[in-house]
């Protein structure tokens, strides 16, 4: 399994990678590949701009989401950190629990996620209280 995220990150990166089958737990595996051999930063722009091309090829540019991506980067990393030697296969069918619209979408409240804004730009979680 863990080759499979490597060749897909690969693909990615090329801009080879094809939209159909690339589920939502491919593109954790494919974060996890990505942070395990870059810096966060770094890791975070080629998702994003190989997430962004994937949706463009796919002929659904709208799909691609700024605030969703760095919210799940974040929670990848973060997690990633605390275990950095985790099985990728592991980790990846352990985000199921964590790694959930409702999850993220209780970190932006008042429908901020679905805002053009966020679509385009990485927004921060509103903090309120």
């Amino acid at each position: 399994m863990t080759d499979r995220y490597a060749i897909q990150l690969d693909a990615l990166r090329r801009g080879t990678l094809e939209p159909a089958g690339f589920s939502h737990l491919d593109h954790v595996g494919v974060a996890v590949e990505a942070l395990r051999r870059h810096s966060y930063f770094e890791a975070l722009a080629v998702i994003a701009d190989g997430l962004k091309d994937v949706a463009t090829r796919a002929g659904k540019p709208e799909k691609f989401h700024a605030t969703l991506t760095l919210a799940s980067m974040c929670l990848i990393a973060e997690r990633l950190a605390a275990n950095p030697t985790v099985d990728i296969a592991a980790f990846v069918e352990g985000s199921r629990a964590w790694l959930t619209p409702a999850a993220l979408e209780a970190l932006y409240p008042d429908g901020a996620l679905a805002t053009p804004l966020a679509r385009t730009v990485g927004l921060l979680p509103r903090v309120t209280g």
